[in-house]
């Protein structure tokens, strides 16, 4: 494994995996020196120096760290020298212990854990040959030595991916906070962009309409030619500049959904992109020109209702109707959806958004209704006055 890959946690064990292969091996290297077993000593410290030599280069070549056969061809070559040093003294069964880890890490589970049961029985086998008797110790040491390397390094892999995808998690949740403040400053402009339309509409332009009506009347008044007169042309002129600039300003901050066309474009837009159930467009009546406050009020209900139906209503088909009336214009959003109890909506426990809705009509002076019972899908109906002098 390249240590670049390596957490600190496995850069600790790593560590004490090496400091323990060690000190068993100058553990079984002093013993063979010491005279106290019957082994040769000469073979027994040249098999176990060899052994270090073996596992000391292993971790140094770079196939075994970035490749799993390269790992698996070390592991055999380490194995074989081991099995060497188990035929010679008994004393090479301590050393399986740290085997058993390097197995298990090196290894996939599929194989590391066959691996492990072979080497607990070569281990056993060793001991059992160099003793010549049979009895439970012989067996409860390694196979207890290799179901706790077993049990730890599976625990410590299971706990090491939980920790990667909590992880993932945290990055994903991180990505997704930073698009939703996108989107809510996105949202934010948008709605500031209404307002100041709304307000540069509902003051600055309606009143240099009212101006230019009024210098118009005393115009009328006034002798044609007279000084007066000329004063006046030149003041209704400059209102009517400044009122078709307000109009640009206007139309700048309209939504860019209304300024690729009509509000019938823009519904009928809507309904062909919308995901989910079939959603349908119509018309009827006489299109008029609307003034912009009301195109983006319609608007903004239409995407709420039926975003609302995307998400709650479950619904098969979405119908979308804009109606003209000679006095009115009418938006109606209905649904095939489950319903819902707009009582408990309008108290706040559905939170389908129907007060702000509500709130966009209020202000234009129209009226907001909805229709809905559990099970019998769902009916908006938007009403608004169309004002007298037609679109400012």
């Amino acid at each position: 494994m390249d240590p670049r890959s390596l957490t600190p946690v496995l850069r600790v064990l790593r560590l004490c995996l090496h400091l323990l292969m060690a000190g068993l091996l100058a553990l079984v290297v002093a013993r063979a020196a010491s005279g106290r077993s019957a082994e040769p000593a000469g073979a027994v410290v040249g098999v176990a120096v060899l052994l270090g030599v073996v596992y000391a280069v292993g971790p140094l070549l770079p196939a075994v760290r970035v490749s799993r056969a390269g790992a698996a061809c070390w592991l055999a070559a380490l194995g074989a020298v081991w099995a060497v040093l188990l035929v010679l003294s008994p004393d090479g069964l301590w050393l399986a212990f740290p085997l058993y880890f390097l197995l298990l890490h090196l290894l996939p589970a599929r194989w590391g854990v066959p691996a492990v049961a072979v080497a607990a029985g070569a281990a056993i086998a060793s001991y059992v040959g160099h003793d010549g008797a049979v009895n439970p110790g012989a067996f409860i040491g390694p196979l207890l030595g290799a179901a706790v390397a077993v049990a730890t390094v599976l625990g410590y892999q299971a706990l090491y991916r939980e920790s990667e995808r909590r992880r993932q998690l945290i990055d994903e949740l991180i990505a997704t906070r930073a698009e939703l403040a996108d989107a809510e400053r996105a949202a934010g402009t948008l709605a500031e962009r209404e307002r100041l339309a709304r307000e540069i509409h509902d003051t600055l332009a309606q009143g240099l309409s009212s101006i230019q009506l009024l210098l118009r009347a005393v115009q009328r008044e006034l002798p044609a030619g007279s000084p007066a007169a000329a004063h006046i042309e030149q003041a209704r002129a400059t209102a009517q500049d400044n009122l078709a600039e307000a109009r640009r300003f206007v139309r700048a901050l309209t939504p860019p959904d209304l300024a690729q066309g009509s509000l019938a474009a823009a519904l009928e837009r809507l309904c062909a992109t919308a995901p989910g159930p079939t959603a349908r467009f119509s018309s009827s009546g006489t299109p008029l020109p609307l003034p912009t406050p009301y195109e983006v009020a319609l608007l903004r209900i239409a995407q709420s209702a039926l975003g609302n139906t995307l998400r709650h209503a479950d619904a098969g088909r979405v119908e979308i109707t804009l109606s003209f009336m000679e006095t009115s214009v009418t938006l109606d959003v209905v649904d095939d959806g489950r319903g819902f109890d707009p009582a408990r909506a309008v108290s706040g426990d559905g939170g389908f958004g129907l007060p702000a809705m509500r709130s966009r009509v209020r202000e234009l002076g129209g009226t907001f209704a909805v229709e809905s019972a559990p099970g019998r899908g769902t009916a908006v109906a938007v009403t608004l006055p169309l004002p007298a002098g037609g679109a400012a």
